[in-house]
């Protein structure tokens, strides 16, 4: 079985719930897509490369769309480390650069304006970095590669645009 797949999977069951409940869209090199009828959702996920520094969770990165709320391409990112209070957390995409919005351990863009912006720029670069300092006071930073990232964005997309 390819290995992000895999990992992809086991990614999926721990984020979003039992796989029965997922119908898997395809995978997109670095990135796989997924619906959910359920809620209903589709989205992209991809999980940031390994390193061997510590971390207090799998990192991972999401581009999702629910119809039935009307929300579409909004970015969430489930950091490495518990968060600092009050950290900056920032995303490089290529040469664009994005202040996000903090959670414990999560970030999101500070609107649909800014979600836009950042699914435009993983279109046009390889990588993405989200950086910030954790709650033991050292900085982090998760990094993304960006290959299949569009394709599993718009099958994602389409497959919410369908129900």
């Amino acid at each position: 079985m390819h290995k992000f797949a895999a990992v992809g999977f086991a990614i999926v069951a721990i984020v979003a719930g039992p796989l029965s409940a997922k119908d898997s869209l395809g995978v997109f090199s670095k990135w796989a897509a997924f619906r959910d009828a359920s809620v209903p959702r589709c989205y992209a996920i991809s999980e940031a490369e390994e390193t061997q520094r510590q971390s207090d969770f799998e990192p991972y990165a999401t581009i999702g769309t629910w119809p039935a709320r009307r929300i579409r391409s909004q970015t969430h990112f489930r950091l490495s480390r518990a968060l600092r209070q009050n950290s900056r957390v920032s995303l490089r995409v290529g040469r664009a650069n994005f202040v996000l919005v903090p959670g414990k351990a999560d970030a999101w863009a500070s609107d649909s304006a800014m979600d836009r912006a950042i699914v435009t720029a993983m279109r046009n670069a390889q990588t993405m970095t989200v950086s910030a300092t954790d709650a033991r006071g050292r900085r982090f930073s998760d990094r993304y590669q960006l290959v299949g990232a569009a394709s599993a964005i718009d099958a994602a997309t389409l497959a919410c645009m369908r129900r």
